[in-house]
């Protein structure tokens, strides 16, 4: 992997290179955290559809990460009253995450997505309706259900949003990484797993969390922002990864990803079912904030061959991924063609 350098820079600069704002908490932030809170920004080049994180048996990349720092991902939200809360204690303890909305989620509570991104969190995706064993999908249903996703939470938030993405249960291929690349998207496992989904007691989700940081050092941790617990937990565990001498570190994308014209063309007709439709809007005004210093990491992994079977894959089923590698699945392109065609 190539880190190509790294430079000091504004996080206003880079919210704005993404479409986003800044949140006005962050002028406090500096002052009155300055050892915790978000350490760096890993600004990450997804052009060769890169995968991060230790939870795969697919080639993946060199973390990016020190030891003692932690990247908050959540997953699966938003719901408001969940996904609020969650922002307010990332607000107070001056700190960024990854967002990997469901489309169906996000289609739901827009308000939710924009509070994410006005707040200035990196917003993804995670698939369309959340469907599990992606990788047993035949390969137009499974980029559907990714395209279908990043066009609903695209629309949602009313802004781009980062080409990163993250398979539900973590299942992932070589073949559905491969389709990734053709998008230049980054898939994102994980390094460490809070148990939010098997565990109701805050208390217990904040001790077996903080465990399993420790054993790692750090990583890229998953949360899940439709989880009542984890609202709860979330402060016991910042509070101690602080008094640790722990950071937490900001994904950023150095592109957006453009949502395929058969997806749009398939989510809009369902914003306008959604009972938040009406709060549909512009990205919200925030007030300027002085803009924070931050370390910024420039990421841009090489390319991989993702065409080599998994598992056991026979040579025949390895020829056969090759030639579903090659292009983007026909019905697709078709799709995209027929969309064209329509609005000539």
């Amino acid at each position: 992997m190539k880190q190509l350098r790294v430079t000091l820079s504004g996080l206003a600069l880079m919210a704005a290179g993404l479409g986003l704002s800044v949140s006005p908490a962050n002028a406090a932030c500096e002052a009155a955290t300055a050892e915790f809170g978000m350490s760096r920004i890993v600004d990450i080049d997804t052009t060769h559809g890169p995968i991060f994180g230790a939870m795969t048996n697919r080639s993946r990349e060199p973390s990016f990460l020190k030891p003692n720092e932690v990247v908050l991902t959540f997953d699966d939200g938003p719901i408001p009253w969940i996904t609020k809360s969650i922002l307010d204690t990332l607000d107070k303890y001056c700190a960024k995450a990854t967002f990997f909305s469901v489309g169906r989620m996000a289609l739901a509570y827009p308000a939710s997505v924009k509070d994410v991104m006005a707040r200035g969190h990196t917003l993804g995706s995670h698939t369309y309706s959340h469907p599990f064993n992606m990788q047993r999908m035949n390969i137009d249903a499974a980029a559907a259900e990714i395209e279908r996703g990043i066009a609903a939470v695209s629309t949602a938030a009313g802004a781009p949003v980062a080409p990163f993405f993250r398979f539900t249960g973590l299942a992932d291929s070589n073949r559905l990484l491969g389709y990734l690349q053709t998008r230049s998207i980054a898939a994102f496992t994980v390094d460490v797993v809070s148990n939010d989904s098997y565990t109701a007691n805050a208390n217990k989700l904040a001790e077996h969390t903080l465990a399993e940081i420790a054993k790692t050092q750090g990583g890229i941790v998953l949360f899940h922002d439709i989880k009542a617990a984890t609202t709860k937990a979330l402060p016991i565990i910042l509070s101690r990864l602080k008094a640790s001498g722990y950071t937490v570190v900001h994904m950023t994308a150095k592109t957006t990803v453009t949502p395929m014209a058969y997806a749009m063309h398939y989510v809009a007709p369902k914003l306008t079912k959604t009972p938040q439709a009406q709060e549909m809007g512009p990205m919200p005004t925030l007030p300027e904030t002085p803009a924070v210093t931050r370390q910024i990491t420039e990421v841009a992994p090489d390319a991989r061959d993702r065409t080599e079977p998994s598992g056991k894959a026979s040579p025949h089923k390895a020829s056969r991924k090759r030639k579903a590698h090659s292009e983007l699945p026909r019905s697709i392109v078709e799709a995209e063609a027929d969309l064209a065609h329509t609005a000539n």
